[in-house]
C-alpha cells in the first residue's frame, strides 16, 4: 500500500534532472510524497525507471523522460513532451551535470566545456523553455543546484566544477529579478548528501571520508530524501513564497557562504 497523502504540492507536476538516483531521486520522491507528480528526466532509462517505481509505490504519479542534457538543443521539445503528457510544469529542478575534476592544466577544453554544457547551458536551457508554462499557471518555482565547492578556500581540483556552478548561481539570481514579477521564484542550494558516487569513495577511503565527516558541524553527510528533498519541498512551498534568488546551503554548516 503506497503511502502518499494529501501534501502541499498537490496537483502540481515537479520536473527533476539528473533524478535516476542520488540527490535527484532523493528529492523526485520528496516532491512525490509532498503530493507533486513528477517528470522524471535523465539519461538512463532502466534508473529513471527505478525511480518511478518508488514514487509509484507511493501513490503518486511519476513518468520518465530519457535526455542527455548536453545535448541542449533537445531540451525544449523534451518540455514540450512533459508539458503534453502531465498538463504543465510548476516546479524545476535543476540537478543533473556530468562535468571533469582536475587541476587546471591537465585538463582539455572539452574536459572544461562539458561541465558548462551539462550546467549553466542546460539549465538555461531548462529554465527558458519551462518559463512560458510556468508563467501560465500564475508562477512556480526553480530549484538550480550550485556546489560549496564556490566557496571552498582551497578550490584545487575543483576549478572547472565551481567556475561552471557560480554561473549556474548568477543565472539563477537573474532569473529570479527578471522572472518575479511572472510570479516565478528561482533559487539555488549547495547540497552534500550521500549519493551513489560520494558512497563509492567513502567504502574505498574510509579514514579520509572520517575525518570529511567529521569536518561537518552537524556531524555526519546529508541524505538525499530527508535532508535535500525535503528541504527542497520547503523551498519550493507556500511557506518560502517570499523567499527568491537565494543560495541556500543544505550541508550540515561545512561551507561559508557569507
Amino acid at each position: 500500500m503506497g503511502r502518499h497523502r494529501m501534501g502541499t504540492l498537490q496537483g502540481q507536476v515537479a520536473l527533476v534532472t539528473g533524478a535516476g538516483q542520488g540527490v535527484g531521486r532523493g528529492i523526485a520522491l520528496a516532491l512525490a510524497d509532498a503530493g507533486a507528480s513528477v517528470a522524471v528526466v535523465g539519461r538512463t532509462e532502466a534508473k529513471l525507471q527505478d525511480t518511478c517505481a518508488l514514487i509509484r509505490e507511493r501513490g503518486a504519479r511519476a513518468e520518465p523522460f530519457t535526455v542527455d542534457v548536453a545535448d541542449t538543443a533537445a531540451i525544449p521539445p523534451l518540455v514540450e513532451r512533459v508539458v503534453r503528457s502531465t498538463g504543465g510544469v510548476d516546479i524545476l529542478v535543476n540537478n543533473a551535470y556530468a562535468g571533469a575534476f582536475g587541476p587546471l592544466l591537465s585538463m582539455s577544453d572539452d574536459d572544461f566545456q562539458r561541465g558548462f554544457r551539462t550546467a549553466p547551458f542546460a539549465t538555461f536551457a531548462f529554465m527558458k523553455a519551462c518559463h512560458p508554462h510556468l508563467k501560465a499557471n500564475g508562477g512556480g518555482s526553480i530549484v538550480n543546484l550550485v556546489s560549496s565547492a564556490m566557496v571552498r578556500w582551497d578550490p584545487t581540483t575543483f576549478g572547472a566544477y565551481a567556475a561552471a556552478k557560480q554561473a549556474v548561481r548568477s543565472l539563477t539570481r537573474t532569473a529570479a529579478v527578471e522572472w518575479g514579477r511572472d510570479g516565478i521564484r528561482a533559487n539555488s542550494i549547495a547540497p552534500h548528501a550521500l549519493s551513489p558516487g560520494l558512497e563509492s569513495w567513502i567504502e574505498a577511503n574510509p579514514e579520509e571520508a572520517a575525518a570529511f565527516a567529521a569536518s561537518i558541524p552537524l556531524g555526519r553527510i546529508g541524505e538525499c530524501e530527508a535532508d535535500i528533498g525535503r528541504a527542497v519541498v520547503a523551498l519550493v512551498g507556500p511557506d518560502m513564497r517570499y523567499l527568491t534568488g537565494a543560495t541556500v546551503p543544505l550541508d550540515g554548516g561545512q561551507a561559508f557562504f557569507g
